[in-house]
């Protein structure tokens, strides 16, 4: 018997407590069958009850998943919360992870879309894109400025690295591990724009990586995110990384070539972050 690609469905969550049970819900039991799948949620140190929100459906478990709970005690950021889940996806040997977002702005119902595509044209990162119709990105409740700001960075970001994405900033991705474990993501920022720094890296590397239209849903979540400060950070940081290729420069850890990844990960700090994670359960 074929043994089952290992898939974790990670789901970073911040004051989602209106929203994450009904993203659990919504995860195609489908998955199940194809994949050897688990599912967990880290809590970002809400200031609302999305942790006791996430150990009731862990309790409960209406649909036998196999589902663990994880509570940062500290608050570490978009960007930080990534780490630990992606470090958890390494130290466990998945095949792959997929980012999935806890308010419910990116539909769960996706899912098997996103990860045949990875599973069957062996990309090694398959994004949800919203812009590749921007007609759908409106009618989906995307605000106007959004839109308009969305398309502004994506063309400055191409042009500066020569790539082609319709859309750097959506957070709805899977990633292949063996091609995470190529990268020294643990040295981006905790911020928003890890989602860009992490496809520079990427990009760096040469990897395989897949766009495809998902739709877009806009609702009652809370945007945590500052928007114009959003904007310099991901401007700045292109600008860095190009800068750094270009002209053989030593700004930034992140962007160095042949940086020694094992070195990086071995005994590093995100460990215990993620044991601290684990003890709040």
């Amino acid at each position: 018997m074929k043994k089952k690609i290992k898939v974790l469905i990670f789901v970073v969550a911040y004051n989602a407590e209106k929203t994450i049970e009904s993203v659990i819900d919504r995860i195609p039991k489908i998955l199940f069958k194809s994949f050897n799948l688990e599912i967990i949620i880290i809590d970002d140190a809400s200031n609302d009850s999305t942790f006791e929100t996430s150990k009731k459906i862990k309790n409960q478990n209406k649909f036998n998943l196999k589902l663990n709970i994880f509570s940062n005690p500290a608050n570490q950021g978009y960007g930080g919360n990534q780490k630990i889940g992606y470090y958890y996806a390494i130290k466990n040997n998945f095949d792959y992870v997929v980012l999935l977002h806890g308010d419910g702005q990116y539909a769960p119902e996706e899912l098997p879309k996103l990860l045949q595509e990875i599973k069957n044209r062996k990309n090694d990162v398959v994004i949800g894109s919203r812009m590749i119709s921007r007609k759908k990105a409106l009618d989906g409740g995307m605000p106007i400025y959004k839109l308009i700001g969305n398309i502004i960075l994506t063309k400055i970001q191409n042009f500066l690295l020569g790539t082609k994405l319709a859309e750097f900033h959506s957070g709805y991705r899977v990633y292949s591990v063996k091609t995470l474990k190529k990268i020294p993501f643990i040295l981006n920022t905790q911020d928003f724009h890890f989602d860009t720094e992490i496809l520079i890296q990427l990009f760096s590397i040469n990897a395989k990586i897949k766009e495809i239209s998902i739709p877009t849903f806009y609702g009652d979540e809370i945007c945590h995110v500052n928007g114009i400060k959003y904007a310099f950070d991901v401007v700045k940081t292109t600008f860095t990384a190009v800068l750094q290729d270009k002209f053989n420069l030593k700004i930034a850890d992140k962007y160095k070539k042949n940086t020694k990844i094992k070195k990086i990960y071995k005994n590093h700090a995100i460990d215990k972050l993620l044991v601290k994670a684990k003890k709040r359960i």
